[in-house]
């Protein structure tokens, strides 16, 4: 990860198994991530391959989501699907909030 960033921001996650993880870098002064976001950090093991955690923001707080030590070189392919998972986790929690409000704003008229 180059100086100077916190970690990366995951902007999009193929459906395909092999498919692609786009991130982008987060400044070091970055604020708490937004609702439903993930950002990923990796270093260098100690003995070898990548150290690997991942965080989920909610709506009052970042949370730790996943630590995968000693990563072998290819960590993107381990960690895709689980974050592909969490998003549309995140993804259904959102629709199902947006329907209950509605649901609650009918109710009322």
């Amino acid at each position: 990860m180059p100086g100077g960033v916190r970690g990366a921001l995951v902007q999009r996650v193929s459906a395909r198994p092999d498919g692609p993880l786009d991130v982008t870098w987060l400044a070091a002064g970055t604020p708490r991530l937004p609702l439903g976001r993930i950002r990923l950090q990796w270093e260098p093991a100690s003995l070898t391959g990548w150290n690997v955690t991942a965080h989920l923001g909610l709506a009052t707080a970042e949370v730790h989501l996943a630590s995968r030590p000693a990563a072998p070189d290819d960590w993107p392919h381990l960690v895709r699907p689980t974050v592909h998972e969490v998003i549309g986790l995140c993804g259904a929690l959102a629709f199902a909030t947006d329907a209950l409000d509605l649901s609650n704003r009918l109710a009322e008229v």
